[in-house]
């Protein structure tokens, strides 16, 4: 089952369990749109794709509650770049 991490790793907004900008990774990195495309559609822990994270339905959050972990890690986007072999702008 999904954790629906509460908010994105690397500028910390709020993705609550019903957001419509929270992207995930096969791992379940937590972004939100603006950084995914800051980062060129790649995570940077495993270097994925990003897809859109399902919404939990309401209904479902007291027997399946959200995650209340957050993981905030700033990507230092200079390290991420020269991964892929591209510059920043």
């Amino acid at each position: 089952m999904l954790e629906i991490r509460p908010t994105c790793e690397n500028c910390n907004k709020a993705l609550p369990f019903n957001s419509e900008e929270a992207m995930i990774c096969t791992f379940e990195c937590t972004f939100c749109k603006d950084c995914v495309e800051l980062l060129a559609h790649v995570c940077p822990n495993c270097g994925g794709g990003f897809e859109k994270r399902p919404k939990r339905p309401e209904s479902l959050l007291e027997k399946y509650p959200v995650s209340e972990k957050i993981v905030y890690k700033p990507v230092d986007l200079d390290v991420h770049f020269a991964k892929l072999g591209k510059r920043h702008n």
